[in-house]
């Protein structure tokens, strides 16, 4: 019987995996670890608390007395926990590197010493900084641009770091943009999607060309498990859709499927990486491939943020 620690399983990536583990491997149980900060949300906790398989602890990841409790016994650690929102780390940059560098280096540390076979770092895309052409491998430099991007570079490095001097394995995940049921309200697709059905604008930076490779959150998800099981300890995996697409013709195929509203042009935010673009063969090479295209999301995304607006109405009124 699997035993995950999951952390930042309230949020929109974490609880989307709690969900499919829960769903689909019966012999599976979770403690699932999240501060309930703006982004884990209460009303995921309650829906996973539904099934006696899930054990939820509020609580910090850089909490080094409580997570060496938790880590006792388990086999699996999936790492989600992270404050993650570019324009929310540049106003105010102390809290990721808190949670992203520390809380990664309490949770390795701990995994470390209780001998965890499996430990799953989730990262991000951000971390190689811009990408004006082509796609950026395994092996390509990190140049994070944003105080978030850098958090997360660092907690890749912390990463390493175990892996060299410990002999601690992780395996490392580098995913694109995601998005589909349950992404909190600030990033782009739910804002314009709860816009749209509010009747207002949807704000676009700058001129709306900024290029972003677009996933659907159950692939992603599919591709975690499939590392869990198969994944080469130490070694980090690109993931990725292969769809980039401009942040504007996002938008607009957004009014599109509502049916009403605009665009507003917006100032940029400060250094603003205009692409990026992942080489993702390293996974695909395991028989990983995206189920879900971006005009087929984008449709079940709306479906669901229209069939659900008491989830969400509360966070835009925040």
């Amino acid at each position: 019987m699997p035993r995950y620690l999951v952390t930042g399983g309230a949020g929109f990536i974490g609880s989307t995996f709690i969900r499919h583990l829960l769903g689909t491997d019966p012999d599976a149980t979770v403690t699932n670890l999240d501060l309930l900060t703006y982004a884990g949300l209460q009303a995921n906790v309650a829906e996973l608390d539904q099934d006696d398989r899930h054990e939820f602890v509020h609580g910090d990841v850089a909490d080094a007395a409580l997570v060496d409790t938790l880590m006792d016994g388990i086999d699996i650690v999936v790492n989600f926990a992270a404050e993650s929102h570019v324009d929310r780390s540049i106003a105010g940059p102390a809290v990721f590197l808190r949670s992203n560098i520390l809380g990664t280096g309490v949770l390795l540390d701990a995994a470390r010493r209780r001998h965890v076979p499996t430990f799953v770092q989730v990262s991000s895309d951000e971390v190689y900084g811009p990408v004006p052409t082509g796609a950026a491998d395994e092996e390509a430099p990190l140049r994070p641009s944003s105080p978030y991007a850098a958090s997360k570079a660092a907690a890749d490095m912390v990463v390493a770091s175990y892996r060299h001097t410990y002999g601690y394995e992780a395996i490392v995940t580098r995913s694109t943009n995601n998005y589909g049921p349950h992404q909190h309200p600030e990033k782009l697709i739910p804002l314009a999607i709860t816009r749209l059905l509010e009747g207002g604008a949807v704000p676009v930076y700058g001129d709306g060309k900024h290029e972003r490779e677009w996933l659907w959150v159950d692939d992603h998800i599919a591709a975690i498990r499939l590392l869990i099981d198969e994944g080469t300890p130490g070694e980090t995996y690109n993931i990725g859709s292969g769809e980039q697409c401009e942040n504007l013709d996002v938008v607009e195929r957004l009014v599109g499927l509502v049916g009403s509203g605009s665009v507003e042009h917006v100032t940029d935010r400060p250094g603003h990486d205009r692409r990026y673009g992942l080489d993702t063969a390293k996974l695909r090479a395991l028989g990983w491939k995206p189920t879900v295209d971006l005009d087929e999301g984008l449709a079940r995304t709306v479906a669901w943020y229209r069939e659900h607006r008491e989830w969400w109405e509360p966070l835009v009124s925040r």
